[in-house]
């Protein structure tokens, strides 16, 4: 039997697809082993939103080489879609494998062999065009929570972004099929799913040839046919564009037992020129409206913001009317992006460019607004009763878990709690930045 093992590079969404590839490559005779453990193949999967990735990449290349000289190297993912040729010729690897084509790895593998030193690896990648098939997905086993694709792909052609080049057209699921899996992970004792795609809000387009497919169902549909299967107790949606979330989705969220209060928005710019620029589809007087309706049904609910720092065409005043935008709105955390030239994005040729120690300067500033951001949010929970499913993370004798409003508590490690919602009063933010907690009562199933 084959060892194999698997690198997840990038997002959930990555991870949803690794962990079904490696079930896929388990029911056709493989065995799944540790990075570390002498696997004869290693299947890294890449991203490529940031150059990072690409570096990350290689390194991740030259660790398997060490680990084993003569293991297998397979990449597939975003990386492998955008750049193949140049993948191709990193020393180490065998094979790439483009968005199409990353499914069939079980089928392929049988067909591929070793390179030799010198040559460039084999290369599987048909146009993007091709990517129309979709493909369900779910992670198990990495984390206490399972992240439950929904949907891939995009149709928005913002400025900075490569997704569609890496990944398609916007394709999905059905709400049955989602259905049906969201019950599979429940028979294995999951508390928790993450709802994951590239543009979840656009979920109802379904994949397939010749994709002229029209809408059959919608973000909407899904959410409430997923509050009603039982063996969950929480389902967070992991992202959606704010001209996607709809008031009756935010008004259901706000009276749903299983949809947790916690919503993760991108806004990327807080200037309306620069959200132009970026061919973002909303303004920010939208964005306003949406945290507000957030904020008036779920007073204590967490948000989210994804921003990008430095795209080009920002200007100083324009970052600071991002800064000043965010500070005054009342959300809970930023996932901060420092931009970055990508081949064959429209942002490439906006002028002017911003300096790189620039938008270095930015980043830094939004990451202190972040903190600052996220300790007011927890500092306004201490004194509240909450729930904590916690996860199998111990460091020092303690362990950590998320409440459904998404703050990171500590508490003393107990085998029993893994994987057990527990009801907790918040009693203070630790020098960590962690909630501290006094315990209550295990949470019995509310169904």
């Amino acid at each position: 039997m084959k060892k194999v093992a698997f690198y997840t590079l990038g997002c959930k969404l990555n991870f949803s697809e690794t962990s079904t590839l490696a079930r896929l490559m388990e029911q056709h005779g493989y065995e799944r082993v540790e990075f570390n453990q002498q696997p004869d193949i290693f299947i890294i999967n890449t991203c490529s939103v940031t150059d990072n990735a690409d570096k990350k990449c290689r390194k991740i290349v030259r660790e398997a080489q060490k680990i084993n000289p003569d293991g297998y190297v397979a990449i597939l993912g975003c990386y492998a879609q955008l750049k193949p040729k140049e993948i191709s010729e990193i020393p180490g690897v065998d094979v790439v494998l483009g968005a199409a084509e990353k499914f069939r790895l079980h089928e392929l593998m049988p067909t591929f062999v070793k390179v030799p030193t010198g040559q460039p690896a084999q290369v599987f990648n048909s146009p993007i065009e091709e990517a129309i098939e979709y493909h369900a997905a779910y992670s198990l086993n990495d984390r206490t929570r399972t992240f439950l694709k929904v949907q891939d792909g995009c149709d928005y052609p913002c400025a900075y972004c490569t997704i569609p080049l890496a990944r398609g057209k916007s394709r999905s699921d059905t709400v049955s099929n989602v259905v049906r899996a969201a019950r599979e992970i429940a028979e294995r004792g999951v508390k928790e799913i993450v709802l994951t795609g590239v543009n979840i809000g656009d979920f109802g387009i379904v994949g397939g040839t010749g994709l002229a497919v029209q809408r059959q169902e919608t973000f909407f549909d899904l959410v409430q046919a997923l509050d009603k299967v039982d063996g969950i107790e929480r389902f967070r949606i992991s992202s959606i564009e704010p001209n996607l979330l709809t008031d009756e989705i935010i008004a259901f969220v706000a009276q749903s037992k299983r949809f947790v209060p916690h919503f993760h928005i991108p806004l990327q710019s807080g200037s309306n020129r620069v959200l132009g620029l970026m061919r973002r589809r909303y303004k920010r007087e939208l964005y306003v409206d949406r945290v507000q309706k957030i904020k008036e049904l779920m007073p204590n609910a967490c948000i989210g913001v994804d921003v990008i720092v430095g795209h080009p065409g920002e200007t100083d005043t324009e970052f600071k009317e991002t800064y000043l935008f965010l500070n005054e709105l009342p959300v809970s955390y930023l996932h901060v992006f420092t931009y970055s030239e990508r081949p064959n994005t429209i942002a490439v040729d906006i002028k002017p460019v911003v300096p790189g120690n620039i938008r270095a300067e930015r980043s830094k500033m939004l990451h202190i607004l972040s903190d600052k951001k996220r300790r007011a949010f927890y500092d306004s929970q201490v004194g509240r009763d909450s729930t904590v499913l916690f996860e199998e993370d111990i460091s020092d004798g303690q362990m950590q878990g998320f409440t459904e409003n998404y703050i990171r508590v500590v508490a003393q490690y107990d085998p029993l709690l893994i994987n057990e919602m527990l009801s907790v009063h918040l009693t203070a933010v630790n020098a960590e930045g962690l909630m501290e907690v006094t315990e209550g009562e295990p949470v019995l199933d509310h169904h």
